[in-house]
């Protein structure tokens, strides 16, 4: 139902988190117009050309979906001002707006960024918590400008995070967190009730793209690190060392603070309780693993099926 103090919005944005948004806002008062989102990619065996989760849901409830490659040309810049939105509301799109895009709508453009600017501005916030050892992070709803995650922030939502959180469960949470907190932002826009703060911008951080090269454990770290990596890095890129020769990826594990003399790397203990390995301070105890082309299965299956070849004393790469 639209009110009297509901907004039309165009939204755009692409993976899983931003339809959890764009779901939201369905069930609100507020109107939306246009559903921006990337082109269909290539995905699965077949590499199928698969519309993204934002589409997906749009095209359920018979909306307008929308996918240049681009929003620099003129042209759809003409459609975004033809729609009359009130407001834009951005969240994972994948795409940089235009500082001329960011003036169409009349309250302008505003984002749902997964972390409490200006803490983790960039691609990965989410990951970057986790790695960093953070215990408290949020959602913030900013005010768009040309600058990466640098705008006004407009309402922010904390979240004290799980100690064995990982970045599926984080998004999971966050995704909600957003939603609600999206919400709630445009009921205060609707009646101008919202003071624009600006940010600190000495104190951001900067939250770099995970790349596959990082997913590789460096044994001689502590072992408190190595976990929060693994819960980082799950479920992509998904931590990885080498056993055997083989690619041995690693979803689950937990640091156990002994002390040891071994050399970091090296198979201190094996058992259907857990693979313990030395690290540079600490060990780490395996729980999941995952062998190429197997399923990722418990430390108890792993150890019940590879026993015989696991050896104390053992060096991992």
């Amino acid at each position: 139902m639209v009110g009297n103090s509901s907004l039309k919005i165009i939204f755009a944005g692409t993976p899983e988190f931003a339809a959890v948004a764009l779901e939201s806002l369905l069930h609100s008062q507020h109107q939306v117009v246009a559903v921006y989102t990337q082109p269909d990619r290539p995905s699965g065996r077949g590499l199928k050309l698969t519309p993204s989760p934002v589409k997906t849901l749009a095209m359920l409830y018979q909306l307008p979906v929308y996918q240049p490659p681009s929003l620099k040309d003129t042209y759809e810049q003409e459609q975004l001002v033809s729609f009359h939105a009130d407001v834009m509301v951005v969240a994972a799109y994948g795409m940089l707006l235009p500082a001329a895009v960011l003036r169409i709508p009349r309250l302008g453009c505003i984002n749902i960024h997964p972390s409490l600017l200006p803490r983790w501005r960039g691609a990965a916030p989410i990951q970057r918590a986790i790695f960093a050892g953070d215990t408290i992070t949020g959602v913030t709803i900013m005010q768009m400008d040309p600058g990466l995650d640098t705008g006004p922030i407009l309402l922010q939502r904390q979240y004290v995070m799980e100690p064995d959180e990982t970045s599926q469960t984080l998004h999971d949470v966050l995704a909600k967190v957003g939603a609600e907190a999206l919400i709630d932002t445009l009921d205060l826009l609707a009646q101008n009730k919202i003071d624009p703060q600006p940010q600190d911008h000495h104190a951001s951080t900067y939250a770099e793209k995970i790349s596959k090269e990082e997913a590789i454990l460096d044994w001689t770290r502590p072992a408190v690190e190595l976990e929060r990596e693994i819960r980082a890095f799950n479920p992509w890129p998904v931590a990885y060392t080498t056993w055997q020769g083989q690619s041995f990826r690693i979803w689950h594990a937990k640091a156990v603070a002994e002390q040891h003399h071994a050399e970091p790397r090296t198979i201190l203990h094996a058992s259907r309780e857990g693979v313990d390995i030395a690290t540079g301070e600490g060990i780490l105890r395996l729980l999941q693993v995952q062998l190429p082309g197997g399923k990722i299965m418990s430390i108890g299956d792993f150890y019940n099926a590879r026993r015989h070849e696991l050896r104390v004393g053992e060096k991992l790469r």
